[in-house]
């Protein structure tokens, strides 16, 4: 019986991130659309508790013998270390970069910011995925990227012959609808009636700066504004008296700050997809995003851009939601359209043609 092997240790990570939710999303949806005598499975590092990388409907986890810090060295250097199975997933580009005879390897590669804003991450983080990006480029299967910005800056900056195949994310079904008790749910958190809302962790690339600073500016619109997310690499001001941070939340949590904000801000610098602005459109939340490639490319015209690095313009951008709330309806229709196109069921379909495609399995 062939095996699928999905590689889960993104979901062990100190902060998981957008990756994490890629990875249990895209593992789960995997393991529901299987071809007939396929298993999926999760593969980790070896830790301590493997615990939250258990998937519905992927075995495992099953570890490997060393931990992540040593895992991602020997990878790097390209120790031909298997992870089993007769296909392997990489959902980033911690992955083996030597191929198994006879077994293949897809990898995905979120974005190409270690060369279009190194400045964003750490200078350990840039050079690292450097490496093991150009790696796969060369010597994968085939790469998954999530969307046609992140597959243009590739080719301008990676060699490599392995076929790049250009996939969407999708809106778990928790973030659809509010639960049951979200009435509950948002006294709790002691939601404000309105507020802008900004999903993602911590870091200098997400824009949250930019933000504050429009929202302190005296013509930006008076409403507060929730983070949710954890706390990254870099040093993120986010002392505002407008701003309250809600830390890292449940899918149901998320779900009640989601379908309750007045609009959602997106100011990144640098995107490879943007999660928080697909499941808002889906959540018929109006959207204010920056004008990085893929933002605007997902968005596919339902949202409301704004330059980067700009608060004025970003603060022109948030007024025109406030202010306009006929505009932002039509905004809000255009944006549950758009989202529709992007399903995890779709994206499995298409990741699982990628592996048969390559043709080397029974």
């Amino acid at each position: 019986m062939p095996e699928l092997v999905v590689l889960t240790d993104q979901l062990l990570a100190p902060v998981p991130g957008g990756t994490g939710r890629y990875t249990r999303e895209l593992a789960r949806a995997l393991a529901a659309t299987a071809p007939s005598g396929w298993t999926v499975t999760g593969v980790v590092a070896r830790c301590a508790d493997p615990s939250a990388a258990q998937i519905d409907g992927v075995e495992g986890p099953r570890m490997l013998p060393v931990p992540r810090p040593v895992l991602a060295r020997l990878w790097q250097r390209g120790v031909p270390l298997w992870p089993g199975g007769d296909a392997v997933h990489a959902p980033t580009p911690l992955s083996p970069t030597v191929v198994k005879r006879g077994r293949t390897l897809v990898a995905t590669v979120h974005d190409a910011v270690p060369w279009t804003h190194p400045e964003t991450l750490t200078p350990h983080g840039a050079q690292w995925h450097r490496t093991m990006v150009s790696r796969l480029m060369r010597r994968a299967g085939g790469i998954v990227v999530p969307t046609e910005a992140v597959a243009k800056e590739l080719a301008e900056h990676v060699a490599g012959s392995a076929p790049v195949h250009v996939v969407g994310h999708g809106v778990p079904e928790a973030l659809t609808e509010e639960p049951a008790d979200a009435d509950a749910v948002a006294r709790r958190l002691e939601l404000p009636p309105r507020y802008v809302l900004a999903v993602g962790t911590l870091e200098p690339r997400k824009g949250i700066d930019v933000l504050i600073a429009a929202m302190d500016l005296p013509e930006a619109p008076d409403l507060p504004v929730l983070l949710v997310g954890v706390t990254g690499w870099g040093r993120v001001d986010v002392s505002s008296e407008r701003v309250r941070s809600l830390g890292s939340l449940t899918d149901a949590e998320l779900a009640v700050v989601l379908h309750r904000a007045t609009l959602l801000a997106l100011p990144s610098r640098a995107e490879g997809f943007g999660l928080p602005l697909l499941e808002a459109m889906a959540a018929g939340v109006p959207v204010v995003h920056s004008d990085a490639p893929a933002l605007v490319e997902v968005a596919g015209g339902a949202g409301f851009t704004s330059r980067r690095g700009d608060p004025k313009s970003l603060v022109a951008a948030l007024r025109t939601v406030v202010d306009e709330p006929a505009v932002a309806r039509e905004a809000v229709a255009r944006g549950r359209t758009r989202a529709a196109e992007f399903t995890w069921r779709g994206a499995a379909e298409s990741v699982w043609a990628v592996h048969l495609g390559l043709g080397t399995h029974s």
